[in-house]
């Protein structure tokens, strides 16, 4: 388990896709800023050099589009049903991101059978390979332990989880880990603290959860930062923007960027995680 640093690696080219990183980003409780964090991360990612594509993978109760003041015509459904080729679906975000938005109010998104799984999976793949412009693929995944939620996070090999110090949300990402760690062997997080007082708190509430794992689970978890409270980010949702887009110097706009180089410092090696070929053979592995 290693506290972050600050630095940054350099930008990765050549549009291989053997070489884009598949990174979920998840939580046990709702509430918890993720999405914000992933829009604010990717955007971050992008101004450090790295090509990024966001999968809102909320399905049935999608919100980056509205979080970023978006009107897709179209979404991953149209996909699913067979109505629209990926490339239709992408729409694009603040600083360079690509985003693929979900479905609001749809049910039969929410738990997708095996086969509509999969078929999510071969049509990024497919997109990927034809595109080949991507350095990192950032999964928003929905709250909880759905299977829905499960399945992403099984699938990418990175997990971050975004937690808050309330009680409840870490008693919640402390049970996603454990149901990740029983079903499919996951033993490998990394971590951020959202809504901190001071970067002293968010460290420990980190060493909070991490002393619980080391006793009850074995397993390692990283630790990428915190975003400390600040009354920016509420008037940037309410504004439909991100923070690090309205308000680039901001304390917490500086937060995602130190978070960001620390996801980028604690990359997994090349051609052992994070691929987009193993992201499918990850799902094959674990029998979905």
């Amino acid at each position: 388990m290693n506290d972050a640093s600050n630095e940054n690696s350099p930008p990765a080219r050549g549009g291989d896709q053997a070489q884009v990183r598949v990174i979920s980003v998840t939580s046990g409780k709702g509430g918890v800023g993720k999405t914000n964090a992933v829009v604010n991360m990717a955007i971050a990612f992008a101004r450090a050099g790295k090509r990024c594509l966001v999968l809102d993978a909320d399905l049935g109760l999608g919100n980056i589009d509205v979080l970023l003041g978006l009107a897709p015509q179209y979404n991953v459904g149209h996909v699913l049903r067979g109505e629209k080729a990926m490339s239709d679906v992408v729409v694009d975000g603040p600083a360079g991101i690509k985003i693929l938005p979900a479905s609001s109010g749809v049910c039969e998104l929410t738990d997708l059978g095996a086969g509509e799984r999969l078929a999510v999976i071969s049509h990024l793949e497919s997109y990927a390979a034809s595109e080949g412009a991507f350095d990192l693929m950032l999964i928003d995944t929905a709250a909880g332990i759905s299977g829905n939620v499960l399945f992403f996070n099984a699938a990418s090999r990175e997990i971050i989880i975004v937690v808050t110090p309330e009680p409840t949300a870490i008693t919640d990402a402390y049970a996603l880990m454990k149901v990740l760690l029983g079903r499919h062997g996951e033993r490998s997080f990394k971590l951020i603290v959202n809504c901190a007082k001071t970067k002293k708190h968010g460290l420990a509430v980190y060493r909070n959860i991490c002393g619980a794992a080391d006793r009850f689970l074995n397993v390692s978890i990283d630790y990428l930062g915190c975003v400390l409270q600040d009354e920016c980010v509420p008037k940037a949702v309410a504004r439909q923007k991100a923070v690090m887009e309205l308000f680039p110097d901001s304390r917490a706009s500086a937060c995602f960027r130190e978070v960001a180089a620390a996801a980028l410092e604690h990359a997994p090696p090349t051609g052992i995680k994070g691929g987009m070929q193993l992201f499918w053979r990850n799902v094959v592995n674990k029998g979905y």
